[in-house]
Formats: structure tokens, sequence, C-alpha cells
């Protein structure tokens, strides 16, 4: 896979917008049906219209990521902080679904939002925050008590505005150093010039932020992959120390639809702490509850049975009607993730070398994620998404849009993990500051970090190319599973990754690498 050499983009101030995820709503999908319901009203009286009108302004709530903001949580604290975080998601997707579900009341009263939906969200979430200080201050932890409490209050952003967060440039900015590798090619559907999918029309119903489920995706969300300009530029070249080896690991395409909504890294301990379905290959007894003993007691999906791994990513359903298993179920239809999962014809899980040295052999239990699902509110700095077609790939890779592809081609997710290791931990606080990108000119780790082999992913669909009508609606859209309040955007892609390997796996792998050979 090629990169992307754009200047990674300076994170906005406020990169701390986000939040996410579930709520038991009651009703199978009520919430999202009346939104549907709302957003296509329509009134004889030019009065009514004004009022609809400025009840759809408002699309969706964005939060500051407390999470994102936690770096040096003490372990004894991590649980009691991930549970706590975890009640963060459910605050702001209880506000968003009261948002989705009251656009009558936010018609007749302009201060409707304010009072009745961000407002209250703030309380609660300053009595979260302040159990977070407690949980990290009780076990000899340090923290900015006033810095951590100005991330309570929440802003909403309008229907006309939400294409991706500080999205300013194209390329998909990476955690941690920024690789742009690979990034995004086109901004809130403007495509740089080229001709892109068009936006609803003026005329479209208020309030409808598109999809089956009215939050996402739009029209905007899609562009023909044949009229986006290319973007893809070569890699690094190797230097005299390069590790030029793969290995592949064979471990199917979940046909056997093993799926949960927990994540284990994130939201330890908690069910539905993913809030969207996941597709599991490899280690084959992974949910909130696992633990390391237990991943190394599981079997897996692979071929090479020392590898134990646990690859998780969100599932990718076409939204047709079809009620899925999930329809009724948190996670699924009452989260606003409704349509067909569709199962990837193809899944390829390869680790490569560093064009710049050789690496060190993965630690056991390190964990990995790569991507953010919450970029609609915290920007593209930690974007990692790549969406493109079978014949295109080496041309053009999208992050803030869906591809539509042509006859005879294929939807393409790729993903390349972090390839840098502190050296020292198998996970962080936020997940992210353990591992690192490369230099995306040299392929060199920074700050002490050592690399690693790297975990790329390539899945592959068969999907009817979506198609937009006359009215800007989306025929066969299709999306990546995410988090209500971030609208089904292409950019929130993301993938998860537990090293669990058995028989000295591990350092054959990096063997393997740093010899040049392609081995399975």
């Amino acid at each position: 896979m090629g990169r992307n050499d754009r200047k990674r983009r300076t994170p906005m101030a406020t990169k701390a917008i986000a939040a996410s995820a579930a709520l038991a709503i009651g009703g199978a999908g009520l919430i999202w049906a009346q939104m549907n319901a709302s957003a296509h009203e329509s009134s004889s009286s030019g009065q009514n219209a004004t009022k609809a009108a400025a009840a759809s302004a408002v699309a969706t709530i964005a939060c500051p990521d407390v999470g994102q903001q936690l770096t040096n949580v003490p372990q004894k604290a991590r649980q009691g902080v991930a549970v706590e975080l975890a009640n963060l998601d459910k605050q702001i997707t209880e506000a968003y679904a009261r948002l989705a579900s009251t656009r009558q009341a936010q018609a007749n009263d302009a201060s409707f939002v304010q009072n009745a939906i961000v407002g209250p969200l703030k309380e609660k979430r300053a009595a979260t925050i302040d159990r977070i200080r407690i949980d990290i201050q009780r076990v000899g932890g340090t923290v900015n008590a006033t810095a951590l409490a100005q991330l309570a209050a929440c802003t909403t952003q309008n229907a006309t505005n939400t294409t991706t967060a500080g999205g300013q440039n194209n390329g998909g900015g990476k955690n941690n150093g920024g690789q742009n590798n690979n990034g995004g090619q086109n901004n809130g559907g403007q495509n740089n010039g080229n001709t892109a999918a068009p936006s609803a029309s003026a005329s479209a119903p208020a309030a409808n932020n598109g999809g089956q489920a009215g939050n996402g995706p739009t029209a905007a969300d899609f562009v023909d992959i044949t009229k986006a300009a290319a973007n893809v530029q070569a890699k690094p070249q190797n230097s005299g120390q390069a590790s030029t080896g793969s290995f592949t690991t064979k471990c199917g395409v979940n046909a056997n639809k093993n799926h949960n909504t927990d994540n284990v890294i994130v939201a330890p301990g908690v069910t539905n702490g993913a809030h969207h379905e996941h597709d599991y290959v490899g280690n084959q007894k992974v949910n909130a509850f696992s633990t390391n003993d237990s991943l190394l007691a599981a079997p897996s999906s692979c071929q090479n049975q020392s590898d134990l791994s646990s690859y998780y990513w969100p599932v990718v359903r076409v939204q047709d009607g079809t009620k899925e298993f999930d329809q009724n179920a948190l996670g699924g239809g009452q989260e606003g993730n409704v349509g067909k999962i569709l199962t990837a014809q193809s899944a390829q899980i390869k680790y490569v070398g560093s064009p710049a040295s050789k690496v060190v052999a993965m630690p056991q239990f390190l964990r990995i994620i790569t991507g953010d699902a919450k970029t609609l509110t915290n920007g593209l700095a930690n974007a990692n998404a790549h969406w493109s077609c079978t014949g295109f790939e080496n041309k053009v890779q999208l992050t803030e849009q869906y591809p539509i592809c042509p006859q005879g081609s294929n939807v393409v997710r790729t993903f390349a993990f972090q390839s840098c290791w502190d050296g020292v931990n198998i996970d962080s606080a936020n997940h992210r500051t353990h591992v690192a990108f490369a230099d995306p000119a040299s392929g060199v780790c920074g700050n002490g970090f050592k690399a690693i082999p790297q975990l790329t992913m390539r899945l592959v669909y068969k999907i009817t190319p979506p198609t937009i009508q006359a009215d800007g609606t989306v025929k066969n859209a299709y999306a990546v599973d995410g988090f209500p309040e971030q609208l089904h955007k292409p950019s929130t892609d993301h993938d998860d990754f537990i090293s669990v390997t058995k028989n000295n796996l591990a350092a054959k792998i990096a063997n393997c690498v740093n010899s040049g050979k392609k081995c399975q």
C-alpha cells in the first residue's frame, strides 16, 4: 500500500470534541423511526416550514473526548476510569437519541436543545468526570482538576456543517507523529474539484441526516472512484538495514459470524462497550470480560494454531431494509446500526517490515487501536481509514468518502497499524501513546521507539454500487458500523488488535520479516 505525503494537519485547539455510544432504548429502534418520521414531516405553512428548518439545524452533539486527554492514568485506576468513560459514552448517546426524537419540540422552542438536552448532559458529564478525578487521585495519581472539569460542556453541530471536524486539508492524519499514509482524498464531498456524489437537494426533508436509520450516510459521503484524483505516492526507499520480508496469517473472513458489541481494549468489563458490531477473526473467545489467560486458552480461526491474536473491526452493512439478528439490540438497531451485515470476500492479514531498520518481536498481549471511531467530532488527527476499489488501490485511497466502484470492481478497506513501540508498555491510558507511526518520509521510528512488524489488513467486499437519487437520497447505501452521533462517516473506520501467540511465533514473525523471506 502506498502513502500520501501531505503534511499532517495541526489538531484543532478544540480537539476534545467527541463521545459516543449507547443506551438501552426501548421500542425496537423507536428513536430512529421517530427521527425519520420527523425528518420527512412537511408543512403547508411558511411559518411551520421555518420552524422545521430551525429544528433541523442541529444534526448531532459534540463532546470533548475525555479518554484521549487521559495519558497518565495509574494502572490501579484504569479499570475504574474505563467504566466511567463508558458512562460518558452512554450519556452522549442518550442525548443524541433525545435530539433525534424531539424535532417538533425543537421547532417550537429555539432554546429546547440547550435547555433540555445539552445543559442536562453537561451536568451528568461533570459528575462522571469528577469521579474519574477521584479514581486517579485515590491511588496517588495526579490530574489537572480544572482542565478536566472543563471537558464537561458539549456543543452542537449544524446539519449544514457535519463534515469531519477540523478537516481543512485532506490526507488522513495519524496519531503520534502523524504518518500521512494513503490519506483522505475528499473533504466533506468537495473532492478538490473532482466530480463527487451530489449533495442532497435544497428541498430535501429537514433534519434528515441520511441513511436508513436517519443517522447517515448521506450522498456527500460517497464518490465515484473513477472521478477521484490520484493521491497514492511511493513508499520510502529501503535503507541497507531494511527488513523486507513478510508474514501472512490466514484466519478466515468470520464466515461463522462471530460478532459482539464489546471492546475489551477500551471498555474492559463493560457489556456493549463498543456500541457497534465487530467482526472477529483469530481468537474466538473475545468479549468485554476476556483476560490474558482466557485469550491464551481460547481456540483460533487461524490456520496457524500458534496465532491466538485477536483481529477485530466494525462490520460493514448495506442499508437495504434487512432486519438483522441485532435489529432490536444495543449496538445494532437500537443505536442506528441497521441493514444487512456483509461478510468480506477475503481478509488478508500480513505483517511487514520497516524500510529503515530491522524489527523486534511484538510483546505478548500488545494492544493496538488504529484509526478513530469519533472523527466527526474529534477531527482527523487520528484518522486511519482507507477506502478504495479493486483496480484503483495504487492510485486512490479515500478517508472521508466511501467509494462507488465501477462494474466488476469491489470495495476495499485497508489498515496499516502503528509500527513503532515504546519498548515497555503493552497498552497506555488512552490506548495510543505506547505505539506510534514511523516518519512517513524515512520510515524511521522516533522518540526512542522501536520498529515492530507492521500489521496490515486488506478486506474486500462485493457491494452493489450505491446510486444517488434525484431527491438526494442514496439507494443501496453502505456504511461501517459506528456510534450514532458520528453519522456513519467513512473516516470513523478503525481496527483493533491484541497480539497473542504461542510456540515462539512472535519471534518467528520478526525473524521472517528481518530475513527478507515471505512466510506464512
